[in-house]
């Protein structure tokens, strides 16, 4: 354990310049981080809410529209396939999670031969000339667990397209979704873009699908109300077909632009949605066509020619700032199902600088009163301890710099608790080192004894308490991940400078002055 090769030197010295590399960019302000050459590293430590103040938001999933929706799908995909094979079939009657269809005998084994291809999950049943397609707990559980991963995801995408720096966005049980906007003090923007499904479509309109006598819209159409107001300044409605032209999911891009000095929002659709669109609008060539979003018109202009390009823009009584809400919530896609604001939290920046303030002193008082321990009760050896621990501090925070780790208050409570558990290997170390001098072991003997009898007792500690750390990290949540995080970073750490650091500063003083006595 004496012997100390080359590469462990090398290996040695790169990760402390790495650790000070990363971590001197948190010693700058944002404004002297930008002056600084741009090879240099700038990431800095991303405070968390409860440091830096923000806003904290609880969401839930309506999965009952997600049921809802299945059920619906499920009807007209039943239809559309047994239309395809010309079997007539009523209306679907819908009771529950059962959809009932009438059929003529003739046909019934014919039909249930082509649900089954469509769909083998699907639970089906005959009473008389009638047949019922039941969906399964597991397809509704399977429906409900995808939504939920795409809501989360379209959130994450939306929030990140604002400008938010590290938000945290993660899942509380079964439907809910944890929102935390560290700087963000006023979320009323956010709140409203998480608050749209943005489901865009496009269809025809016919403002004449209306009945004069009895005032009733006809089947197959449904009367919406736009976004324009008409010349008195009254909201106004338009009469349009349910057959949707073309999907939103269809779009490619979308970016808030200008046109003849107006904001408009340009759209750009996938290959799909280009051969659709190009086929709605030769077909219709001055005709009105209308862009319904989360069941509002929001524009219904005129086909003036044919659209071949898959490009075109939305144009309407748009702000700046509407028509960027409106290109983002196109670009993340939209949600499965609506979200509801459960809670809603916002914590002053007043309190996090107090909350930093008092993580600061915990801080240096703990280190102060480690270095000042191990310098008194190990003399030489407590110094190099101490000098090991300075490189721990740096490697933490550069571990957090490079990694783009948010630091929370438990955090800094996991560092503070790095801190005293950091010197325990070398306690341990020494203490055998000690042991075995006063033996009567030679200074080189005592040293590589001790650190061979030493290190088995500190990676069996260090281990436990890892996985302990693992676990928090991995079903903890908020707060509590964020104090397993700087624990596992500390854990590694110390490890590395007690092994490592702390024991080429005393193999180098062993080799240099050969002392004949251990004074620790």
């Amino acid at each position: 354990m004496v012997y100390f090769p080359t590469w462990k030197k090398i290996t040695t010295l790169i990760v402390i310049l790495m650790g000070l590399w990363y971590s001197l960019p948190n010693f700058f302000s944002e404004s002297q981080l930008d002056t600084l050459p741009s090879w240099m590293a700038k990431e800095r430590i991303n405070l968390g809410l409860d440091l830096q103040g923000g806003s904290h938001l609880l969401l839930e999933i309506e999965l009952k529209e997600i049921e809802s929706e299945l059920i619906s799908m499920t009807a007209d995909a039943v239809r559309t396939t047994l239309a395809g094979e010309k079997i007539r079939t009523s209306r679907p009657l819908i009771t529950g999670r059962k959809i009932s269809f009438q059929i003529p005998q003739n046909k019934i084994q014919a039909a249930k031969k082509e649900i089954r291809d469509m769909d083998p999950l699907l639970a089906l049943s005959i009473e008389g000339n009638k047949l019922n397609v039941e969906i399964q707990d597991d397809q509704i559980r399977q429906h409900k667990e995808k939504a939920v991963q795409q809501s989360i995801e379209i959130v994450r995408r939306r929030i990140d397209e604002t400008g938010t720096r590290e938000p945290t966005i993660q899942r509380q049980g079964e439907s809910r979704i944890i929102v935390q906007l560290p700087g963000v003090s006023d979320p009323a923007r956010i709140k409203s873009l998480l608050g749209k499904t943005a489901r865009m479509t496009f269809h025809m309109v016919d403002d004449g699908a209306k009945s004069a006598v009895s005032g009733r819209v006809k089947p197959g159409y449904q009367e919406l109300l736009s976004a324009d107001s008409g010349l008195s300044g009254q909201p106004r409605t338009h009469i349009i077909h349910k057959r949707i032209l073309v999907n939103g999911e269809n779009l490619k891009d979308a970016q808030a632009t200008f046109q003849q000095g107006e904001p408009v929002v340009s759209m750009r659709f996938d290959a799909i949605g280009t051969r659709r669109f190009a086929d709605a609008t030769k077909k219709y060539v001055g005709q009105q066509f209308a862009i319904v979003l989360d069941g509002q018109i929001i524009s219904a202009p005129v086909i003036r020619e044919p659209i071949l390009t898959g490009s075109g823009v939305i144009s309407g009584s748009f702000t700046t700032e509407d028509a960027q809400d409106l290109s983002l919530l196109l670009r993340a896609g939209a949600l499965p199902a609506p979200l509801n604001i459960l809670e809603e939290r916002t914590v002053g920046p007043g309190l996090g600088e107090d909350s930093v303030k008092a993580g600061e002193f915990a801080s240096l008082l703990a280190f102060s009163l480690v270095l000042i321990f191990m310098a008194i009760i190990y003399k030489r050896f407590g110094i190099y301890a101490d000098i090991a621990l300075l490189i721990n501090m740096t490697l933490i925070f550069g571990a957090l710099s490079a990694l783009q780790a948010t630091l929370t208050l438990p955090g800094i409570a996991g560092i503070v608790l790095t801190i005293g558990m950091a010197v325990d290997a070398n306690v341990l170390i020494f203490q055998r080192i000690k042991e075995e001098s006063l033996k009567g072991r030679t200074p080189i003997s005592a040293i590589d004894v001790g650190y061979r009898q030493a290190t088995v007792a500190i990676f069996d500690a260090n281990l436990t308490t890892f996985i302990c750390a693992l676990l928090l990290y991995v079903f903890g949540t908020g707060p509590v991940r964020g104090f397993a995080v700087t624990l596992i970073f500390g854990l590694v750490t110390s490890i590395f400078c007690a092994l490592m650091v702390t024991r080429l500063l005393i193999i180098r003083w062993l080799r240099s002055t050969k002392p004949k006595t251990l004074r620790i």
